[in-house]
This record gives C-alpha cells, structure tokens and sequence, in this order.
C-alpha cells in the first residue's frame, strides 16, 4: 500500500512539474492601406515572425478609410483576439474602439504610428522626429539656398506631424536667415502618388517652375511630385526628398531624379512587433527604450534608429539588409 501511495504521489508530482501548453495567441493587425508597397513588406514580415512563435494573425487593410478600420477593429474583437496591432489610418479616432478591446481584456500594440488619447499598452515605431531631420539636412546639404516646397503626408497621420517638426528644426534657421524661401507648404491626402502630383503640378505653376526642393516627407508623395517635374523637364534639376526606400524610389535614386530616402529597416521593427505581440499575449510587459505621452497617458514604447540613403550607400544599406535586391535595383 505504502508502495502504491508512493507511485501515485510521483506521478502527481511529476504532472505538477510539467509546464502548462499555452494557448495559441491570436492576433489581430489592422492595418491602414495594403495598396502602399510599404505595408505590404511590414504584414509579410510580422504574419512570418508571428507564426514561427505560435501565434495566428489575421489581417485586415482599411484601404484609407477610417470607419473601415474602426469596423475592422470591431471585428476582430468579436472575433476574441488576444492581441491588436494597429497601423493607424487615422490616429485620433481610435480611443473609442480600443477602450471597448480593452474591457475584453485585449492589449493593443500602435505599430509605427502613435494613437492618440487611447489606452494603449505599447508603441513601437522608429524616432520619426528624426526622419523629418534626415530629410531636410540632405536637402539643405543639395541646396543650401532656395525656393523650397514643403510636401508633408496625411494630415491624419501623426508620424507626418513628428516628420514636419523634424523637417523644421533643420529648415527654420536657415528660413530666418533668408536662405531658404518656403514657396509651398501642403498636405498628401493618404500619402498617395496621385494626389501628390495634382499638389506639384499646381505648385510648379503657381511658382512659374522655380522651385529648387521639395522636401517631401515619402517615397510615394516623392514619385507623384517627381511624375509633375518630368512633366517640365525639372526631374533631376530638382532636389527632393523620400522616405520607405521604395524600389522605385531607389530606381529613380540611381537614375537621379530622387535625391535621397529614409530606411527604417522594416525587418527589425516587424519582427520586433510580432516579439512584442506575442509578449503581451502572454502577459508579459515588453522591454521598452522610451515614453511617449499619447494625450491620456505614458506608452511605453521602442524606438528603432533610421538610416539616410542616398546612391552612395544603397549596396552597403539596402542590398546589405537583402530590402532589395542588386538586380533588381540595377536592372536599368
């Protein structure tokens, strides 16, 4: 008897000892507009990391549609996710929808651009601020002196806010000294191409085609302002800025009619989201390298470096990283 209760209390002990097979975590990204080849690099990323730890991601695009995301983020919560991860379309519109993930116990991860005024648990993003200073610093390096156009993104994307206060922290010096003369100042609509090119068509006839910078603050505005300058026969003539490295963008790098972009190695920071995701779906607090106020309170947050480039350093940045292909690249 005493030799049975002996096997009974080791194989009691022995089930004690074994650790408990956590759940599956479930992921919901929602994010803002799967049509930009940005995204698309970013979801590729993340779902791969993801999936190698375990989780299931499900992933919806808004297109750029604000409700759409709204909806998309309802769903997901009925659909009993443990995890968001939210690239914003429209940061200041979300507190409503993530207070109602956050009455069912689901932790939010803001993946590169900050929601405003909402109960967030993370952010992870690069020093956007210091994208905005990257670009103007090569501009200003291009052409110290000039007309300038300032090409700005979404007016609802707040890294298009933190890009401009970069931007202005390089430019406003050299525009009270009257180096630099500002001859335009506006906004892309969903950062797309096509309404960057209505924005410079107009510019270049409003300023009778002297403007020598366009600080544009992406890849995409970029090419739509440089499809307005090839229009005139300025592409090339014309310092501009970008931001993404784009394929194209860095095409258009070594052709010479894009000046530079800004590489924020999307590797690092979607593998670093879908660590951090995984983490908060198993209650565990991420590390964090800073604190962001978002208006309702202090996110923890990592912030990635980004890296300028321009035809100098593409092989040494780009093809290094395997972001893009040397034949792909060249191919022209």
């Amino acid at each position: 008897m005493k030799k049975s209760l002996s096997i009974l209390c080791a194989m009691l002990l022995g089930l004690a000892a074994t650790p408990a097979i956590a759940d599956t975590v479930k992921i919901g990204m929602a994010i803002d507009d799967l049509r930009l080849e940005r995204w698309q690099k970013d979801r590729d990323i993340f779902v791969e990391r993801a999936e190698a730890l375990g989780a299931k991601v499900y992933v919806q695009s808004a297109n750029g549609n604000e409700q759409t995301q709204i909806s998309q983020v309802e769903n997901m919560i009925s659909r009993g996710v443990d995890v968001l991860v939210i690239i914003p379309y429209n940061g200041e519109v979300l507190s409503n929808v993530i207070a109602e993930a956050k009455r069912d116990g689901i932790k939010v991860l803001a993946y590169d651009r900050l929601i405003n005024n909402a109960d967030l648990d993370f952010y992870l993003s690069f020093d956007n601020e210091k994208v905005g200073e990257m670009q103007a610093t090569a501009m200003v390096d291009a052409k110290p002196s000039g007309n300038y156009f300032l090409m700005g993104g979404a007016p609802t994307d707040n890294n298009a806010k933190l890009f401009r206060q970069g931007q202005m922290n390089v430019l406003q010096p050299k525009i009270d000294a009257g180096e630099i003369k500002v001859v335009g100042d506006q906004w892309v609509d969903s950062w797309l191409a096509e309404n960057a090119l209505k924005i410079m068509e107009n510019a270049l006839t409003a300023n009778n085609n002297k403007i020598d910078v366009v600080v544009a603050s992406n890849d995409a505005t970029a090419g739509g302002a440089i499809q307005a300058l090839e229009a005139q026969g300025l592409a090339g003539k014309v310092a501009i800025s970008g931001q993404d490295a784009d394929l194209a963008a860095i095409r258009r790098i070594v052709e010479g009619t894009q000046t530079m972009t800004v590489y924020k190695p999307i590797h690092v920071l979607a593998s670093r989201a879908a660590d951090i995701a995984v983490d908060l779906g198993n209650d565990k607090m991420p590390e964090s390298n800073a604190v962001l106020n978002n208006g309702k309170k202090d996110v923890p947050a990592w912030l990635l470096s980004p890296i300028t480039v321009n035809h100098t350093n593409i092989k040494q940045t780009l093809v290094a990283d395997n972001f893009h292909s040397e034949k792909d690249i060249y191919q022209n």
